[in-house]
């Protein structure tokens, strides 16, 4: 059995936004602001960063779709049982996936209203939801960066395992989202 359809293509829209959106964070937090600027020029910096904040807060809509028509819709049943340690870890990594796609956009925006910079959705300037605070700011951003690492550690585990499944168990668990 499949994922349902609307399942498959938040799936896949979300995993593409979250690669490119960590692509950005990891260039953006390697050369910082100034780096980035020396490297590209300001038009490129603003329109990475603004992009970086649209996809985050894209990610963030769409991740509580997912859970409703996940919540809606369920999941289907696997067409060979999962072993007790791979249900176990299945869950685990998909729980920390969905938290750390939901903290790590909320962070994000928090962090960047409290530093005092535009929380940005393609041309539109979103409210910040808490007051300038450049001590509070830098936690914040500290989380985002955490969450951020841990995302890109699931996704390894999540890809690995995928892959685990597709070519030496041959299961039919890949087959479910695609």
């Amino acid at each position: 059995m499949k994922y349902a359809l609307s399942q498959r293509l938040l799936h896949w829209m979300i995993a593409l936004m979250v690669i490119g959106a960590l692509a950005v964070g990891l260039l953006l937090g390697f050369l910082g602001f100034a780096g980035v600027r020396d490297t590209f020029g300001i038009d490129v910096t603003n329109m990475l960063y603004k992009y970086h904040k649209t996809f985050g807060v894209i990610i963030l809509g769409l991740m509580i779709v997912r859970i409703i028509v996940k919540v809606v819709k369920g999941k289907p049943a696997y067409a060979t049982p999962l072993t007790s340690f791979e249900h176990a870890a299945s869950n685990a990594v998909h729980g920390l996936l969905y938290l750390s796609l939901i903290a790590m956009p909320v962070f994000g925006w928090l962090g960047t209203g409290a530093n005092g910079f535009p929380v940005e959705f393609f041309n539109w300037q979103l409210p910040a939801i808490v007051s300038k605070d450049k001590e509070l700011g830098a936690t914040l951003m500290g989380l985002h960066e955490i969450f951020g690492w841990i995302l890109a550690a699931l996704i390894v585990v999540h890809i690995a395992a995928a892959l685990q499944h597709a070519i030496v168990k041959k299961d039919g668990v890949l087959q479910r989202m695609i």
